[in-house]
């Protein structure tokens, strides 16, 4: 992470040199910028890398495809939203802290104001007879999307035995018992570290492979103490949230903790928000409110953890806002709080194959988590008729050929929706 300058910007090695700015110059180009991208970035965070990519390394030259690169491995590595992730971090190398909160609200913005939109009118809405069928449309849809994130997932990171077994089981405890979701999580990295030491020869060899290929960050003094006190709030954080859990009724604090909660154990981007709440908030929120917010979700740009917005407006409808700010701030902060902590750090620890391991893991049960969700509640409270089933599976090879994206997709839920 660079320290702003109040005069001027030195650009990294290999990086063209701009004329010289100030921090609020800064800041404003930061600002505008992500505020754009968050209009028009629909498309889910893949997309999302793809116009980081784009603009901030092909473009604007705002940093190198290597350190590019680094960012979003770590981001994969964090819990939170990977695309928001990369953009606060892309933020931080260009103005600091300050930068890095900057892009977060600019890219946020956008997609807030539509969710908190949808939950303030979400009842009135309910009294037209065409509103309950767009949502049944939508949430058509998210069986889809929920599919080929699965298949994605599974085809990314359960590519060995171990994997598929490791996840095959996350999907069947989520199914059978109450276990809660940090507790398959971290057996599930502990499985990861076994398996690396079990393969310890050929992990050192990849291991040697990795170690030519890192580059460090940029680094600054105290890094080590910044990733002690970043940990410690992090977890003491954690830890606080607890003691607010929501109980039968929701309140400011309860909501904030409850989503605070959930960020600290998502991983695998916004679809796995959705069986993490749906623990969260059994007996709170129904699964027709929480499926009609993750399909909402999917018609506005940005980031889809503004699911959160949507569902901290419904838990507390008589302080929208305030319910909106509280869950959104609460499921974003653990990833952000993390990513200042590691990211000077991250280039050295990509090398160690335990680490490495007890990842693979965590993503192998990840994905077993969403495997889970797909089948409960996604599928079983959307699929209603063999017309539906049709459908879906029609979309879902369309989305796998890309025949259709997402957005192509959306137009034809909700005519699907009307008409049935």
């Amino acid at each position: 992470m660079t320290t702003p300058a109040k005069k001027s910007v030195t650009a990294s090695p290999g990086l063209r040199t701009e004329r010289p700015e100030t921090f609020h110059i800064q800041l404003w180009n930061v600002f505008r910028r992500f505020f754009w991208l968050g209009c028009i970035s629909f498309g889910g965070p893949a997309a999302h890398l793809g116009y980081f990519q784009r603009v901030f390394v092909q473009r604007l030259q705002w940093l190198s495809a290597e350190h590019y690169a680094q960012l979003v491995a770590l981001a994969q590595f964090l819990p939170g939203p990977a695309s928001s992730q990369v953009g606060f971090a892309i933020g931080m190398q260009r103005a600091g802290v300050a930068g890095g909160i900057s892009a977060f609200i600019a890219f946020t913005l956008p997609s807030f104001l539509l969710m908190l939109a949808l939950a303030g009118g979400l009842h009135t809405l309910l009294t037209y007879h065409w509103f309950p069928a767009l949502i049944h449309g939508l949430k058509l849809l998210a069986v889809m999307i929920v599919a080929d994130a699965t298949l994605s997932m599974a085809k990314t990171f359960c590519s060995t035995a171990f994997s598929r077994v490791l996840m095959l089981l996350t999907a069947v405890a989520l199914w059978l018992t109450p276990l809660p979701v940090w507790l398959l999580l971290s057996l599930a990295a502990f499985g990861g570290w076994i398996y690396a030491r079990w393969q310890g020869s050929r992990l050192a060899d990849s291991a040697g492979q990795a170690e030519q290929q890192v580059q460090p960050f940029q680094s600054y003094p105290g890094k080590r103490l910044v990733l002690i006190i970043g940990l410690l709030l992090w977890a003491g954080l954690y830890l606080l949230s607890h003691l607010f859990s929501l109980n039968e009724t929701a309140d400011a604090m309860g909501i904030f903790a409850a989503f605070y909660q959930t960020g600290s154990l998502v991983f695998g981007g916004g679809h796995v928000v959705l069986p993490l709440v749906q623990q969260q908030f059994a007996g709170l929120l129904t699964a027709e409110t929480l499926l009609t917010g993750y399909g909402a979700a999917q018609l506005v740009p940005g980031p889809m953890f503004t699911f959160a917005t949507f569902l901290g407006a419904e838990l507390l409808p008589d302080a929208r806002v305030n319910g909106a700010l509280l869950a959104t701030l609460g499921v974003f902060l653990p990833g952000f709080i993390l990513l200042v902590a590691l990211q000077p750090l991250w280039s050295q620890w990509l090398v160690k194959p335990g680490l490495k391991h007890a990842l693979t893991g965590v993503n192998a049960a990840v994905t077993g988590l969403l495997l889970a969700t797909l089948v409960t509640p996604v599928a079983s409270s959307s699929l209603l008729s063999g017309a539906d089933a049709v459908f879906v599976i029609a979309g879902f090879i369309a989305l796998r050929r890309k025949a259709l994206n997402v957005i192509g997709l959306i137009p034809l839920a909700l005519g699907f929706g009307l008409l049935t």
